[in-house]
């Protein structure tokens, strides 16, 4: 029997293999991105084009390679993020004996992440998965950078230093080492920022834009919002004492007790 007469004979594409993803049969499209270029970039891109793609009824499109590593791995962080501000948060309660007084310490994060994102949108970078680790570093290096101003008062507030001079003498004293501290942290980062492509750059611009943010704000805003909470709020409690300028009078001595025999 000719087989035309029981099927139809044609050239067709189909593929090699039957292949299944959890149970279902699946067709995988992938794409390589170009050499500087990012996949995430590429990715939404294509996104926008297939969000309007008219799919016939059983079929569904789903995500995976980069993007759902990207989505777990961003979890991950995520959660360790939030893990370490909560131990860094007890560290400090343990170590100054106060709720209030970490509260201060965490109080410039804001204005890291702020100088973050301005890193990111001066140099016209998007924001991905190392630009969120170079987030989760940046919070410690301001937490870090904090407890070196805040210790100093609280190092002045024990040798009976006046709550305005201590802030003061905080600011001026420990000024330089940050400063130092920081500024070699970004002249260390340049060159990856130069050399280090598409992908580094994220945490490069992250770093650096926090840091130099952050730095020049808490010098106000710590002192601060330390006085703030003194004097205003009495959160904090700073005993009055004498101001070490002043000599100090030695009180006479007690005279003797008498007996009575």
């Amino acid at each position: 029997m000719p087989l035309e007469q029981v099927g139809a004979v044609q050239l067709d594409h189909q593929p090699q293999k039957i292949v299944r993803y959890r149970q279902e049969r699946t067709i995988t499209v992938g794409a390589l991105p170009r050499p500087g270029e990012l996949p995430s970039v590429l990715f939404n891109d294509a996104r926008k084009q297939l969000a309007s793609l008219e799919l016939p009824p059983g079929y569904r499109l789903s995500y995976g390679g980069e993007f759902e590593q990207q989505a777990r791995a961003f979890g991950h962080v995520r959660i360790a993020l939030v893990v370490s501000v909560l131990l860094i948060f007890l560290v400090l309660v343990w170590q100054f004996e106060s709720v209030f007084k970490p509260l201060i310490v965490f109080a410039a994060i804001p204005f890291g992440l702020v100088g973050a994102v301005l890193g990111l949108v001066l140099t016209n970078t998007r924001f991905g998965f190392m630009a969120f680790l170079g987030v989760a570093s940046l919070v410690g290096v301001i937490v870090s950078h904090i407890i070196v101003l805040f210790d100093f008062i609280e190092e002045s507030r024990e040798h009976g230093v006046p709550l305005h001079r201590a802030v003061i003498d905080a600011g001026l004293v420990r000024l330089r080492p940050v400063l130092v501290t920081v500024l070699a942290t970004v002249g260390g980062l340049v060159p990856l920022a130069l050399e280090g492509g598409p992908k580094w750059q994220q945490l490069v611009y992250v770093q650096i834009g926090g840091l130099l943010l952050a730095t020049l704000v808490t010098k106000g805003v710590v002192p601060l919002l330390y006085v703030v909470m003194v004097e205003e709020l009495k959160w904090i409690r700073w005993e009055p004492t004498r101001d070490p300028d002043e000599p100090q009078v030695e009180s006479p001595p007690a005279p003797p007790e008498l007996s009575h025999g």
